[in-house]
């Protein structure tokens, strides 16, 4: 039998950035409280929490008095020490399990995982040590890519190896650190599944959605992807295999690339809401977040249904280089919603917030968005 956690309940949360904060802000819509758990204070989720507890993932007795106050425990990031989940699912339930995070937080563990199981990815080798590298980028070959095996997101840890005289600079740039090579892939697009797996093992996936990056950082989102009827089967049916190997229960995103030969290769696999969904929020039947809240309460999931084609563009920190945005130049646009993502220091790089817009085409929401972002610096 599912153990439903009702409204009124205490959610617990680990961390306390712009995912959580959108996590929160769903689950109080929907009648819980919110207690989240970060090493900063004043965070984004924290703001709205009901209960903010600041201290150090290390600190083992302030998790387990946080795990005694709430009733359901989920993380908003996957670079939360595997530790940490360990204290507290021992005395709640922690959805996603520790063991997804395990995987999903390591990309030599999460690739191994893929590739045991017949998913499709690129060609990849691990490494722990020069003499490793070496031979990985050997096997290989190039050009590849070579990635932190742990911490890296937004093209963080990533850098490109032309020829092997390459790979002993970036081994001494990345720190002597585990790194996955993966080859170098001429790509068509990239797309992501966002898909949520109940307690009772049902499954909601919402339509592939099409990221378009700049600087390794996601910038623009559409919904419907442009790829055909085949390929949006042969991803839905990649992402059930994994939510059901990994019997998960929340929010899991499934990065793909698509290459220009037309295969579909699994890139990595994000255990939490993703970036990409944020459209979700206003163009879905049920955001991604309130998926979430479903999923590790054990209620039902809600339609991932998308009625009308979507977009979604980044506000990024380089926004405020030259001062605050104009606000009302773009929320002049009365298609386009804006949302920001609470206090925190606007930076380049740093995601500030997003803007949405549900139109009749794609490609009319994508200029819609792009338009309001450009007005922001008028």
């Amino acid at each position: 039998m599912t153990l439903v956690v009702q409204p009124g309940a205490a959610l617990g949360l680990l961390g306390g950035g712009q995912l959580g904060r959108m996590f929160a802000m769903a689950a109080r819509r929907m009648g819980y409280r919110v207690h989240t758990f970060s090493p900063e204070d004043d965070s984004p989720a924290g703001q709205i929490a009901d209960i903010e507890v600041t201290a150090p993932y290390a600190d083992i007795e302030a998790l387990r008095t946080f795990a005694g106050g709430v009733d359901v425990v989920t993380f908003e990031f996957e670079n939360i020490p595997i530790e940490a989940i360990d204290a507290v699912e021992a005395l709640v339930r922690v959805c996603p399990s520790g063991v997804a995070l395990h995987i999903a937080q390591h990309r030599a563990r999460e690739k191994t995982f893929l590739a045991d199981r017949g998913i499709p990815t690129v060609p990849f080798a691990s490494a722990e040590s020069f003499d490793e590298l070496w031979d990985a980028v050997a096997s290989v070959g190039t050009p590849a890519v070579i990635k932190t095996a742990a911490f890296g997101y937004d093209g963080k840890g990533q850098h490109k190896v032309t020829t092997p005289a390459d790979v002993e600079h970036i081994w001494t740039a990345i720190g002597h650190q585990p790194a996955v090579v993966e080859k170098f892939i001429s790509l068509q697009a990239e797309i992501s599944i966002v898909a949520a797996r109940g307690a009772d093992g049902d499954i909601a996936m919402y339509s592939p959605f099409e990221n378009r990056h700049r600087d390794h950082i996601l910038d623009v989102t559409t919904v419907p992807a442009a790829i055909a009827p085949a390929m949006v089967t042969q991803a839905n049916d990649i992402t059930r295999t994994i939510l059901e190997e990994l019997q998960y229960v929340g929010v899991l995103c499934v990065e793909f690339f698509v290459s220009t030969d037309g295969e579909l290769l699994v890139n990595e696999l994000a255990p939490r809401p993703h970036n990409s969904g944020h459209l979700t929020i206003d163009a879905a039947v049920t955001s991604q977040f309130e998926q979430q809240v479903r999923a590790v309460c054990g209620l039902p999931l809600g339609s991932p249904a998308i009625p009308r084609p979507a977009a979604m563009a980044n506000l990024l920190g380089d926004l405020w280089v030259d001062g605050e945005p104009n606000w009302a130049a773009a929320c002049r646009f009365a298609d386009v919603k804006l949302h920001l993502y609470g206090k925190t220091e606007p930076r380049p790089g740093r995601k500030m917030g997003h803007l949405t817009a549900v139109a009749a085409t794609v490609n009319e929401a994508q200029d819609l968005v792009i338009a309001a972002r450009d007005a922001l610096l008028i």
